[in-house]
């Protein structure tokens, strides 16, 4: 009898291609957009294996309702979206795709740095509306990049990445993390610190934390406060790791001069008076989004579920079932 797999979204044809189709039957959301939560739990009654996304919530109501259930292979490296300790209880592997997306993702926090740095986005709006306009001293003028200092919360690989790339730029660079990172120091200059330290000598500040209980809202109206009225912030990790309330009032206040943002605290919903603003450059959640990377997490997403599936030991398990 062949096993069956539900892919809760459309992914590559490589990754597509690793299936033995003599042992599984397939089916998947053929459209582009989230699955509902009504034809997931429908689908995961009778599935062994899933491949889900960011977007998927994968709770214990969910897993009551799939008695057959092995493995939820995550397309991300994150697994917020999991129940895992449910899923370890219930014998169900949990997988993600650490380790490939971290230059992609790295890139794009530099990426928003330059946009917020130099109102990329802003310009880009300007120059579109086809109003009359001539150079001039005082037109859209941003902020230097060289020279200034880079604030890193959360250095494990993506923040590593993103503070490698630094002394480039002739940046000093301070990092906030429960534990010292010696080898980075070494080849950056980096300095650890207290979060306060860091938040109030940083004119750059990157967030590449996990969301947990702990960081939920860790940067709220008191973080802010601790900027400087010149600095930026850039959220690459979770949105909720964010108050944005308290973001957009710093943002019409000017109690920080912008900030980049690849995610959002209600995705995909975003604040509306976010929207309002010139002084944040809004992203769809792109932190993986290349042709060479998105490929590669398929391929492992794919991978990690037919090895649990077939009884060998995944590439990459974040827990280990009861």
């Amino acid at each position: 009898m062949k096993r069956r797999i539900y892919l809760t979204r459309v992914i590559s044809d490589e990754a597509m291609k690793l299936i033995p189709r003599q042992k599984y039957e397939i089916d998947f959301n053929r459209l582009n957009r989230p699955v509902s939560r009504d034809e997931l739990i429908k689908q995961v009654k009778t599935a062994n294996g899933i491949l889900c996304m960011l977007a998927d919530r994968i709770d214990r109501e969910l897993m009551d309702k799939a008695p057959y259930l092995k493995v939820v292979s995550n397309y991300a490296v994150g697994v917020d979206n999991v129940d895992v300790a449910y899923a370890t209880k219930k014998g169900i592997t949990v997988t993600n795709t650490p380790g490939v997306l971290t230059e992609t993702t790295a890139e794009l926090t530099w990426a928003l740095i330059f946009a917020v740095a130099r109102r990329i986005a802003e310009a880009d709006r300007f120059v579109r509306k086809g109003e009359f306009w001539i150079w001039s001293p005082a037109l859209l003028l941003g902020r230097n990049i060289n020279g200034k200092t880079l604030g890193i919360i959360g250095c494990g690989r993506i923040g590593q990445t993103v503070g490698l790339k630094a002394p480039a730029f002739g940046m000093k660079v301070l990092y906030y993390n429960r534990s010292r990172q010696p080898d980075f120091e070494a080849k950056t200059g980096a300095m650890k610190t207290s979060l306060s330290a860091l938040l109030k000598q940083s004119d750059f500040v990157c967030l590449h934390l996990p969301l947990t209980t702990q960081t939920k809202h860790f940067i709220g109206a008191k973080e802010l406060k601790l900027m400087k009225p010149t600095a930026f912030i850039i959220n690459m990790s979770r949105g909720p790791i964010v108050d944005e309330n308290a973001l957009t009032q710093a943002l019409k206040t000017k109690t920080i001069a912008g900030a980049g943002l690849d995610v959002y605290e209600k995705e995909p919903v975003v604040h509306p008076e976010l929207l309002k603003l010139d002084n944040v450059t809004l992203l769809p959640h792109l932190g993986s989004a290349t042709v060479e990377t998105r490929t590669q997490m398929a391929i492992i997403a794919m991978e990690n579920l037919l090895a649990v599936l077939e009884g060998r030991k995944p590439r990459f398990a974040v827990n280990t079932p009861q």
